[in-house]
């Protein structure tokens, strides 16, 4: 017999937010969750439309968070997992109330607004026995996933350049005076954090470096600026990496670099070859092995790895992106859940963003803000 369902509950995510539909999709890709209840605005009026409109049932369409934490925590029949779709300011109180609820927890990121806050997060989760996954979703592509496993292989030698950025476009006009709802929330560091472009997508790109290469920088030097006038959070930020086994890195992310959508670009250079993979072109991995001829790599054909492969949906002409990607990380944390309600053992290659790489991020936000502050000087990354 398959597993059941598991029963997914959601905060925030209500009428006119992106971020909401894309973990609903995602969540539903693979046939692994059913979502049953629902908080999805901090307005108790939109949240109760909000959820009529995606038919949830009345009686567990919630007003607000721990209203429906308490709730499902009681009911046997109550939300397994939480998707907390929040602003950042938000992440934080509503994940601890799930986790006293005893529900595991798949929260977008940045992981919280303060180092410190992120601290005490991690500590909690780790000591609660749930599962708290950060969707970092990138991680969730098929070549991506083959990239890590051709690192960790040593088919590129030792590590010794990492360069990842992200350029947006979207911010280079202040839509935040208009009231543009993405745009006002994000700038404000009430609600964003200290870090705007940074920990908006800056969390990304160091995300996806770290879950390739796995290493982490020990020290980093970073320039945060704010380009467009009046503007109270960075929109460009320039980071330099220093990692203990000698690797040095480079990490740029600006929301105002016209001609730019979603350029997310990772490239990393060994002793024995470089890769080069982009986020708008997900199908394609370039290999370049030191002394021989470039090649492609192409999702879904026979030149991926079993790594590459066991997240593979669909044959080779048929792209994968974006959703696909965000539902790989939703079904590795049903697989995981599953496990967890027979204490039974999770398949070994399981893998996705945990509440650890949810405080890296945090971390990293906090070293910028402090090296950028002091004028650019090097700065260590709490680990």
């Amino acid at each position: 017999m398959a597993e059941p369902r598991i029963r997914l509950g959601m905060v925030g995510g209500g009428e006119g937010a992106f971020i909401g539909a894309v973990h609903r999709i995602a969540a539903r890709l693979d046939d692994r969750y059913e979502l049953v209840a629902g908080a999805l605005s901090a307005s108790p009026d939109k949240a109760i439309r909000s959820a009529a409109a995606i038919g949830l049932a009345s009686d567990r369409s919630y007003p607000d968070f721990r209203t429906m934490a308490q709730a499902e925590g009681a009911r046997t029949d109550g939300v397994e997992a939480v998707a907390i779709v929040t602003p950042n300011h938000m992440h934080a109180p509503v994940a601890d109330a799930f986790l006293d609820a005893g529900v595991h927890v798949i929260c977008d990121k940045p992981l919280t607004t303060t180092l410190e806050e992120a601290r005490r997060l991690r500590d909690k989760a780790r000591t609660s026995g749930l599962i708290f996954a950060v969707t970092y979703n990138y991680s969730g592509y098929p070549l991506v996933r083959h990239a890590r496993s051709m690192v960790q292989g040593g088919e590129l030698g030792a590590i010794r350049i990492v360069q990842v950025e992200y350029p947006q476009d979207w911010l280079a006009d202040p839509l935040e005076a208009a009231g543009q709802k993405q745009a006002d929330w994000r700038t404000d560091p009430a609600r964003s954090g200290g870090g705007g472009c940074v920990g908006d997508i800056g969390t990304h790109a160091y995300q996806l470096a770290h879950f390739v290469t796995g290493m982490m920088p020990e020290r980093i030097l970073a320039e945060a600026t704010i380009f467009v006038p009046g503007r109270r959070v960075d929109d460009n930020v320039q980071i330099l990496l220093r990692y203990g086994n000698g690797a040095r890195g480079a990490l740029w992310a600006s929301q105002v670099a016209p001609g730019n959508d979603n350029g997310l670009r990772l490239r990393i250079f060994g002793e024995k070859g470089g890769l080069d993979w982009r986020q708008e072109e997900p199908n394609l991995l370039a290999w370049s092995p030191l002394g021989d001829a470039p090649r492609s790599i192409r999702r879904g054909t026979t030149s991926m790895n079993a790594a590459g492969q066991r997240v593979n949906r669909i044959p080779p002409g048929h792209p994968e992106g974006y959703l696909e990607a965000f539902a790989t990380i939703y079904t590795e944390v049903a697989t995981a859940i599953v496990a967890s309600r027979t204490a039974s053992l999770a398949d070994p290659w399981l893998t996705f963003p945990t509440i650890e790489d949810g405080f890296a991020g945090v971390a990293m936000v906090d070293a910028v803000l402090r090296s950028s502050a002091a004028g650019g000087v090097w700065m260590p990354v709490e680990l």
